[in-house]
């Protein structure tokens, strides 16, 4: 949870001066942090970091989505993504570690509070190698800063 919170920290100050947002998805077995451009753009950036280990499991992903769908508190998304994982050339492994397909929605169901987004993805992901994959569900809390003449 400390860990948690010095990404929050330090991703803050640089959110706040931008359309941009930020979550964590903690209901699957490793958390997700996650750092998003405009979601609210047809194309959109997504960098997501495991957050179950500091130092053991630093995977990353990169995630360009494109919004399907856009309402005004309603967005349908997908895109493809790229794992990679730096400590891994370390042990003189390869830095990629696998590929994804992210299928999602993110929703403000308060109307009082339009920033606040309840997001839910499904994601097929295989190894680099293609020899294995996994199918990822993620439930989880995004915060979306927007510019006060937005909001």
């Amino acid at each position: 949870m400390k860990h948690l919170f010095f990404l929050l920290v330090l991703a803050l100050p640089a959110t706040a001066l931008c359309q941009a947002s930020v979550g964590y998805y903690p209901f699957n077995s490793f958390g997700l942090f996650t750092v998003s451009t405009n979601p609210d753009k047809l194309v959109w950036l997504d960098g997501r970091l495991q957050t179950n280990s500091l130092f053991e499991q630093l995977s990353t992903t990169f995630c360009p989505m494109v919004n399907v769908k856009r309402t005004e508190r309603v967005n349908y998304y997908v895109g493809p993504g790229i794992q990679i994982n730096a400590l891994n050339s370390v042990n003189g492994d390869k830095i990629l570690e696998g590929y994804s397909l992210h299928v999602g929605v993110r929703a403000a169901p308060v109307a009082s509070l339009p920033n606040l987004r309840i997001a839910f993805e499904l994601s097929p992901s295989a190894r680099s190698n293609f020899k294995s994959g996994v199918f990822y569900s993620y439930l989880g809390l995004v915060w979306h800063f927007r510019k006060r003449a937005d909001q």
